[in-house]
């Protein structure tokens, strides 16, 4: 069975929904219904900054607190996917952080981080102004995938700005209908 893990990146004011957002829910609306779904939004779970130990401890301790549940539902996830606006020109300073965490768990013992998301699935979907613009974006979420033996699939990618912009990319949300067919 597919457990597909949305990861909210968007650092949006409560209240209000990110077009990255409203253009994944648009995909999520046509997985299977058999296919689990479970979204996190990042900014919200107050992720300690990472701090790198590799050269001094050379390993680190088992997650806690919401580190361990983002390291759990990552495991037990056969899909992750990146809901993640484009912040000048780059990733999201949640969704960074998190995966600056992937570092400390390849490191965790017992924790065979590399072996456990091989195979598993990357999927992006990303709103901005300018679709050429988010490509650096995307090529660092594919060297992610790469370096783990994950599959990378090709980003849903929707015009954004204001909140609700990507309800006018008809294109944007035809893709977004089709773009899980493969899962």
């Amino acid at each position: 069975m597919s457990r597909f893990l949305f990861l909210d990146a968007t650092t949006r004011e409560p209240g209000h929904t990110g077009n990255s957002e409203t253009l994944a829910r648009h995909a999520a609306a046509s997985l299977p219904a058999a296919a689990e779904q479970r979204w996190l939004k990042l900014a919200d779970l107050d992720l300690p900054p990472f701090v790198d130990l590799r050269h001094t401890a050379g390993s680190y301790p088992p997650p806690a607190g919401n580190l361990k549940t983002l390291l759990d539902e990552t495991l037990a996830a056969t899909d992750l996917v990146f809901v993640s606006p484009v912040y000048w020109f780059s990733v999201p300073s949640p969704l960074k952080t998190y995966l600056d965490h992937w570092s400390a768990w390849l490191r965790v013992p017992g924790v065979d981080f590399k072996a456990a998301m091989a195979g598993k699935r990357l999927w992006v979907i990303a709103t901005s102004g300018n679709r050429e613009k988010a490509q650096p974006m995307f090529d660092s979420y594919r060297l992610c995938a790469e370096f783990l033996a994950m599959e990378f699939r090709p980003p849903l990618w929707g015009k954004g700005g204001a909140p609700g912009t990507v309800l006018g990319d008809a294109e944007a949300l035809a893709a977004a209908t089709a773009y899980f067919q493969s899962a």
